[in-house]
């Protein structure tokens, strides 16, 4: 899969209204944070959510590469966090 195709794909699945099946990012993002930030003892933003999501695909990359889905998701986790940086501040 060529870069582009990565983006275009993690744009599609991003840009989409995925809201029917999973609900608002935003909404669940933050419900996210407040499981993460209980079980960890601190506080978890949303934005940290987009970030750890992103590299838990990359973590997911060291048993297999090859694997495409996990580039694009991770695309797509990054680009939700850097929503999110542009409507916190």
């Amino acid at each position: 899969m060529k870069r582009a195709e990565v983006l275009d794909t993690a744009k599609e699945y991003v840009t989409k209204d995925r809201a029917a099946d999973h609900g608002n990012m935003e909404d669940n993002f933050t419900t996210i944070a407040k499981y993460w930030s209980n079980h960890l003892g601190h506080d978890v933003t949303p934005i940290d959510v987009g970030i750890m999501m992103s590299l838990l695909k990359i973590a997911r990359l060291k048993g297999n590469p090859y694997h495409q889905d996990n580039y694009v998701d991770g695309a797509g986790y990054l680009a939700c966090a850097g929503e999110l940086v542009d409507t916190d501040g």
